[in-house]
Order: structure tokens, then C-alpha cells, then sequence
């Protein structure tokens, strides 16, 4: 048999599949990770078919050398889904299938974790061995600890005997002691205290909408919605419905959008589950994520947990997809191959037969319009659990304290509202998204900005603990330069610092509650590992009163003990060049909003505004969606925005400006005449540009785009398909990208 093999190799010289001889008693069928040799040297690659017979003679074709793994590393599912991508991306098809694997098992940084065992030999008498032991206190307790006949593990031992590796040594010498060693996985979150739970008896509508979708389970279809109000109790439906997939022998998979949630999520399954439940994001170490992945691929986890990667876990019989906070964008990926985790998950249940569960508070307008179309099934759950009612919701218009003098980033009802919270030993939240000290560092006499030189936005002033200086950093590419004293471009001193970010939050907290004890979550807090667990932990035991944090603390989490929510900032996200800039808005209020009042006290919010009459302002407060959807909606079909139209663009960066600027002319002048020849897209075309990007260089890279608004409409897809072909011309200077409904244009 001859194989197709793909190698892992990224050019486009080896774009393609090369065919080689497998040899005679090896098994080496689709899926299976290879080594193989290519030109002068040897590779890893993938095999992607077996054939009979090829173009080349099976003479001059070479062997596989050896396989990498007893089993196929990409299940056959798997592999036709990385096919689907790398035609719709147009990339390599090596490209997409690293997306199926952990980066350590292609590279081979992380080797498999052995335990020492020890155990008593068969045969032998423990009074034999004992005696043979003469003074020997240590032997003989190993001994006696050893007396079950059952393999112990090493380090198990050394907890009731000090270093016992000699003095086993020496009982295996004598024939004694049998030593060995046992594989074992290396697992997140060990320290997590977990519980075995019952399933809690269900609301009338979480019994409502566990009718309408387990149905689906058991056919291998459907696609559903769950719209449910903050506090509902979704996840006891997830949770169900998991329940319910495993009782037929099959598999789930649960995608949170932040890393955040994950050790809540964790926790919760695992008390249900049990260690059958795995755990799959970026922030594990690569030995964790290694062994994971094969206790996913092997069987011995049938649920799984993580962010957007883990959507191509490598589950078998795979009965249901749950897609938790389906609006968020943390499911869009940012690098190449780009792919959205929604449509992966849809793809995929297709192809295998599963139920797909998209689920939130406050739905994408897209996934909702979708519902109301009838693409899924809308199943709504509009009152939280035990008829708890939803929390009060205060709009302080922030104009009016700045003419009252209060210059405090904290409204005067926040921090009446504060101090009530406290007072009562309760727990706050104060939501800001923005990270940082001060937003950005200008001269009042000449008007100059501190810019990054790397990158084309103004850099954050952020305050450093422990005695270290201040410094400025570019939120982008990571670079700091200290804070400047006089004005780089006037010789001024008259330097200022404007706006504020949650290291600003913290410290005003800090000064009118020095008693409470505050945790702050943000990128800047949570780089170590397992930081969000602890820190949530932390937060969940009592041991901090207020939690401080930018999105990552606004949706999913849930602590009973918070009484009181804090929105410094509503209208940050409102100024984004960005035509969800309103969804968004009301999406982050109403999501943080819902970690107020969650248990039997009643929750309250604060939400600070310089337009508190804003129509998506108004709504969030009160908690309407079906209000904000109806008004979205009739603002996106009179401004002809998604989903009425889509917005695409061809997004080419390159170190040399005049390149990018030369290859984006080209690159519009290409679609131009396309159009031109082809008069029924063109008609379905409203709008193309070419033009510098908003932030026109980014890590020292010129960025340039070509910007395309068609209508929603089958006439308008040749000219898509020809973006997404451009976006894989090859050029040395230029790196060419197709994006399509960007969200936020950077």
C-alpha cells in the first residue's frame, strides 16, 4: 500500500501530499502521525489517504520510516474537518491540521511522565523478608507498608518514610522488592477540592427547556439557542444535558470564551463527572495539554472543557457541542488559519451527528436573527432560578458630577453603595475594561501623545508594586519605556495624564476603604499559572471584599456572597470604530450586571455613564433584550450593516510601507476588474477601498486595507470567494490576510 503523507512543514513548496511506500506489517491508516523522509533530511507528517497505486512508481517511491503513535492521532471526522478549513482559508492543509494537535506532541518538547512503583515480589514471605532485614527499621517498614502486594507509588511512600530510594534499592537487590514504573497524566487544576454532587432538582423552565432539546440528543441533530436571563440556571441545563449524552455512550464538548470561567466550569463538572472530565486551553503548561489531549484521544476523559481550541478536541462518537456566552468575539481566531469556533462547532456536529447548544444572556444579534429565521431552535428561559428577581439597576449620569466637583473616578452613590456593601460584609465587583494606571500621557502645551514606536497607538501609563519604577507599555506589542518629565517634542514640563484603568479603580478603592481588601484580575495580574483560579478562589473563599477586573470578570461567575456591581466606565466601548460598538455595550453592562444578587440577597448596580440616555444604556439597564434587539436590528437594515450586508477586507501588512501600500492598490485594482467583468456582483456591491488601516502599524509592521460591503446574497459570494483567494497569494514582503464582518477594524 502506498501512503498520502502531508508533512508538517509551512511552504509552499510542500503544499501538497507526497506519496510513500508503507512498509510490510506496518499499520499505518489515516490519521497516523509519521516519520518520513524529505529530501536530505527526515520529518514528521500525517497520513491523509491510503492508495494502491500513484503517478510515481512504487519503485522509486521511499518508505515510511517509522510510526509515531499505536493509534491515529487525527480521527477521520477530525481530519475531514481540517480539510474543510484549509479550502475555505485557503492554506496548506498542514496548517489546519496542527490545529488538531498539541504543539508538544508535534515538537517533542514534552515527554510521557513516569511514576516509580514498588511492590512486594510474588512468592515472598513477608516474615522472611522482615527477619532478613536484621536492625534495618526503614526496610522493614517499607516492608510492612509493601504487605497488600499491590504496586505503590514512590512518592506515596516518602510521605511515611524519609527517602526510601536506597533503601528500596536494596530490597529489590536482595530479591525482595519488585521495582517499576506506571505512566501517569499530568492534570490542571490538581489542587481543586472537589465534591461529589447530586444533580439539584430543576426549575419548571429548566425542565422546559431540557424537553424541547434532549429529544435531539437522542436522534443526532439539531441546533439550538438558549436565551436565558443572568441567574437562569443555564448550566444546570448544559449540565443535564451532559448527563444525558453519556448515558447514551457518547461524548461532549464545553467551550467557555474566557480562561477565566474554565476552573468554575471545571469544578462543576468534575463534582458531577468526575476525573472523566478534561480540560483543554492555552494557558496550560504543554505537558498538561499534552497529556489531556491523549486522555481525550484515548478515551479515558469523555468530557471536555476550554476555550475556542478545544472545539477541536479529539473526542470520539461525539454527541454535543455547548457553546456557552455563544456572543462573545473570543471565539473568532486572531491568528492564522482564522476560524470561527461557532461555525468549527456547527461544522462539526453536521458531520458527526451531534446536537449543537448555543447559549446566553444576551445572544449575538446575528445567532438571534438565526433563531427568528428558524436556523436554530430558540429556547428561552426569561426568569432566574427560584423566581429571584433580577438586580436593581441605577444609571448615574457622570456630567452631573463632574459640575458637583466630585473629580473621583466613583460616583457619590457608588460609594454610598460601597460602603452600605461593606458595612453589611458583603461583596462588590467593580467592572472597568480598561487595564493600566492611565490610559495615555499628552503635553498640554503642544498637544504631544506618548506612542509607541513599534506600533501606532498611544501607550498606558502603569503603576508598578514594590518599588519599581513606573512605566509606559504598549498594550500591543508588550514595549515600556519610562514616563516622561518634560515633553520629547517642546521641552514642557506641563506633562499630564488622562483617562483611567482598573490599576486607578484599585487604588481610589484603596483610599476611601483602606480596611477592605480588594483582588484585582486583568492580563497584567493573571500571567502566572493557574492565577484566574486563584484569584477567583481567593475572591469565593471571603478572603477579599471587592473584585476589581476588566471583561474577564463580567459574565459566567458566580458568587453568591456579591450584592453590589460597579460599572466605572459604560461608554468606553461605545466609541469603537466598530459597527457592534452598541451590541457590545449592552452586552458588557447586562453581563456584569448579572453577578449582582445571584444567591438570596438582592443585587445591586451602579452603572456610570456621559450618556445615560443612550439608547443601548437605557436598555441594558433595564435588562431588556428582546427591547435592544428590536432597535439594533432596524438600526443595522437602515445602515446596511451585518446581517443585511457583509463587511470583508483584505488586510496586507509588511515592514516595507511602500509595499503594502503598492500591494493593497493592487489588490483593489484585482477585485475591481473582477467586478467589472462580472456586472451581477457588482450590483450587489456598495462599497470598495483601498486606504491605510485605523491603526496603521502594529509590532513595526505597515498595515493597508482593502475594504468591501456587499449585500447578504448567493450573487455576491464569487466576489468573497476571490478575497479569500487573494488573502493566499504568496508575496516575500507582504503578509495578506481576509477578514470577513471584522468586528473591530484595527
Amino acid at each position: 500500500m502506498i501512503a498520502q503523507v502531508v508533512v508538517d512543514v509551512i511552504h509552499e513548496n510542500v503544499a501538497k501530499p507526497f506519496s510513500y511506500l508503507i512498509p510490510e506489517g506496518m499499520d499505518a491508516a489515516p490519521g497516523t502521525r509519521v516519520r518520513v523522509p524529505l529530501g536530505r533530511r527526515q520529518v514528521d507528517g500525517l497520513v491523509v489517504e491510503r492508495v494502491e497505486a500513484c503517478e510515481v512508481p512504487a519503485a522509486r517511491l521511499k518508505p515510511i520510516l517509522r510510526v509515531l503513535e499505536k493509534y491515529p492521532a487525527v480521527l477521520p471526522a477530525l481530519l475531514a474537518l481540517a480539510r474543510e478549513l484549509a479550502q475555505a482559508d485557503h492554506c496548506p492543509l498542514s496548517e489546519t491540521l496542527r490545529l488538531m494537535l498539541p504543539a508538544a506532541m508535534r515538537t517533542g518538547r514534552v515527554q510521557t511522565r513516569k511514576e516509580p512503583l514498588a511492590q512486594l515480589n510474588e512468592g515472598v514471605s513477608l516474615e522472611q523478608a522482615v527477619t532478613a532485614q536484621g536492625r534495618s527499621h526503614k526496610r522493614t517498614t517499607l516492608l510492612k507498608l509493601l504487605e497488600d502486594r499491590a504496586a505503590h507509588p514512590v512518592a506515596e511512600l516518602a510521605r511515611l518514610v524519609a527517602a526510601p530510594q536506597d533503601a528500596l534499592r536494596r530490597l529489590a537487590a536482595d530479591g525482595w522488592v519488585r521495582l517499576g514504573e506506571r505512566e501517569v497524566f499530568r492534570l490542571p487544576y490538581e489542587a481543586m477540592a472537589c465534591e461529589p454532587s447530586e444533580p439539584p432538582v430543576l426549575t419548571g423552565e429548566q425542565e422546559a427547556a431540557l424537553a424541547v432539546m434532549e429529544p435531539a440528543l437522542g436522534k443526532g441533530q439539531g441546533a439550538f439557542l438558549l436565551h436565558g436571563v443572568t441567574g437562569s440556571g443555564k448550566t444546570e441545563v448544559y449540565l443535564a444535558m451532559v448527563r444525558r449524552t453519556l448515558a447514551m455512550g457518547k461524548a461532549a464538548v464545553i467551550l467557555v470564551p474566557e480562561i477565566a470561567l474554565t476552573p468554575q466550569m471545571v469544578q462543576w463538572f468534575r463534582n458531577r463527572f468526575g476525573p472523566g472530565t478534561a480540560v483543554l486551553h492555552s494557558r496550560l503548561t504543554d505537558g498538561q495539554r499534552f497529556d489531556e489531549w491523549r486522555r481525550i484521544r484515548l478515551g479515558d476523559a469523555r468530557v471536555v472543557i476550554g476555550a475556542r481550541s478545544a472545539v477541536f478536541a479529539p473526542v470520539e462518537r461525539l454527541g454535543l457541542i455547548v457553546i456557552d456566552e455563544e456572543h462573545e468575539q473570543t471565539y473568532l481566531s486572531d491568528r492564522h488559519p482564522r476560524y470561527d469556533a461557532r461555525r468549527v462547532a456547527q461544522s462539526r456536529c453536521a458531520r458527526e451527528g451531534a446536537t449543537l447548544l448555543l447559549s446566553s444572556a444576551t445572544p449575538s444579534i446575528l445567532s438571534f436573527a438565526q433563531a427568528k429565521r428558524g436556523d436554530y431552535t430558540l429556547v428561552e428561559m426569561p426568569s432566574r432560578v427560584n423566581h429571584r428577581p433580577l438586580p436593581h439597576v441605577t444609571v448615574v449620569d457622570m456630567r452631573g458630577e463632574l459640575a458637583a466637583g466630585n473629580r473621583s473616578i466613583f460616583s457619590q452613590r457608588l460609594q454610598q453603595e460601597l460602603k452600605t456593601c461593606f458595612d453589611r460584609g458583603q461583596q462588590a465587583m467593580l467592572f472597568l475594561n480598561r487595564r493600566g494606571y492611565h490610559t495615555f500621557v499628552s503635553c498640554r502645551n503642544c498637544g504631544y501623545v506618548v506612542k509607541c514606536a513599534q506600533c501606532d497607538v498611544s501607550m498606558t501609563l502603569h503603576r508598578e508594586e514594590g518599588g519599581r519604577a513606573d512605566e509606559m507599555r504598549c498594550h500591543l506589542c508588550g514595549a515600556t519605556v519610562p514616563p516622561p518629565t518634560v515633553c520629547p517634542e517642546c521641552g514642557s514640563a506641563y506633562i499630564r495624564y488622562f483617562g483611567s484603568g482598573t490599576q486607578k479603580v484599585e487604588e481610589e478603592l484603596r483610599r476611601l476603604f483602606p480596611a477592605v481588601r480588594s483582588i484585582r484580575m486583568d492580563i497584567d495580574t493573571t500571567q502566572k499559572r493557574d492565577a484566574h483560579y486563584q484569584l477567583l478562589n481567593a475572591f469565593r473563599e471571603g478572603k477579599a471584599q471587592a473584585l476589581i477586573g476588566t471583561q474577564m470578570i463580567a459574565k459566567g461567575l458566580d458568587f453568591p456572597h456579591v450584592t453590589l456591581v460597579g460599572v466605572v466606565a459604560a461608554d468606553l466601548t461605545l466609541n469603537l470604530p466598530d459597527y457592534r460598538a452598541q451590541e457590545r455595550t449592552f452586552q458588557l453592562i447586562t453581563q456584569v450586571a448579572g453577578r449582582a444578587g445571584r444567591a438570596d440577597e438582592p443585587g445591586e448596580v451602579i452603572v456610570q455613564s456621559y450618556k445615560p440616555d443612550h439608547p443601548c444604556i437605557v436598555a441594558a439597564a433595564a435588562q431588556d433584550y428582546r427591547a435592544f434587539f428590536t432597535q439594533e436590528f432596524q438600526r443595522r437594515r437602515a445602515g446596511l450593516y451585518p446581517p443585511f450586508t457583509v463587511i470583508a477586507r483584505l488586510l496586507v501588512e509588511s515592514a516595507d510601507p511602500e509595499a503594502a501600500c503598492q500591494m493593497c492598490d493592487r489588490l483593489r485594482d484585482t477585485v475591481e476588474a473582477f467586478l467589472t467583468a462580472h456586472p451581477a456582483q457588482k450590483r450587489r456591491v456598495l462599497m470598495l477601498r483601498a486606504d491605510e488601516a485605523p491603526v496603521r502599524m502594529i509590532r513595526g509592521k505597515t498595515r493597508y486595507h482593502v475594504l468591501l460591503k456587499a449585500f447578504e446574497h448567493p450573487d455576491a459570494e464569487p466576489v468573497l470567494q476571490l478575497l479569500s483567494e487573494l488573502a493566499s497569494v504568496g508575496d516575500p514582503l507582504c503578509q495578506i490576510y481576509a477578514e470577513f464582518n471584522p468586528a473591530t477594524l484595527i
